[in-house]
């Protein structure tokens, strides 16, 4: 069966702290570090992954798809809000497919149950997410028997013995 994760894109970044961080100085660099995090994910599981972004304030805009890292990133047009978006798609979606949604927003959440579809918060989210990235690192380190540094596992005795002996002189 397919799966789909559809993101709530200013949800997720109003609520985990990295993003939130980064939303301070630069929305357009949270929204591209969500982009990045949720690619990493998406090729880890091998589902769709769609990051919806509200536009409905934004006098005259006409909205957009775009694909950036493989990822459906989803611009609202004038008076389309993220939620409204979400819902539509997910009602499609959910006869064919499983269909999972993070988000925070409890309303949001219950819509998404009674059209068919799983909810995730934000938090949880993380959470999942945080878990990958360790699947990742123990693979990485079973793959490379231990050594993550594949530079240093990659090195002569010659050239590791004198790359030590230039860290230790003073």
């Amino acid at each position: 069966m397919r799966e789909y994760l559809i993101v709530d894109g200013y949800n997720i970044i109003n609520d985990w702290p990295v993003l939130k961080e980064l939303c301070k100085d630069n929305i357009e660099a949270a929204r591209d570090k969500l982009i990045e995090i949720m690619a990493g994910y998406q090729a880890y599981k091998g589902i769709t992954v769609i990051i919806v972004f509200d536009g409905h304030l934004v006098k005259g805009n006409q909205g957009s798809i775009a694909y950036t890292h493989g990822i459906k990133v989803v611009y609202t047009k004038e008076q389309e809000t993220a939620d409204s978006f979400i819902e539509k798609n997910v009602a499609v979606l959910a006869k064919k497919a499983l269909v999972r949604v993070a988000t925070s927003d409890w309303t949001q959440q219950q819509v998404i149950l009674a059209l068919g579809g799983v909810r995730i918060s934000a938090n949880e989210l993380r959470g999942i997410i945080e878990g990958y990235d360790k699947d990742i690192k123990r693979e990485l380190i079973k793959k490379n028997k231990g050594n993550i540094n594949t530079v240093d596992g990659s090195l002569t005795p010659e050239v590791a013995r004198k790359l030590q002996k230039w860290r230790k002189a003073p």
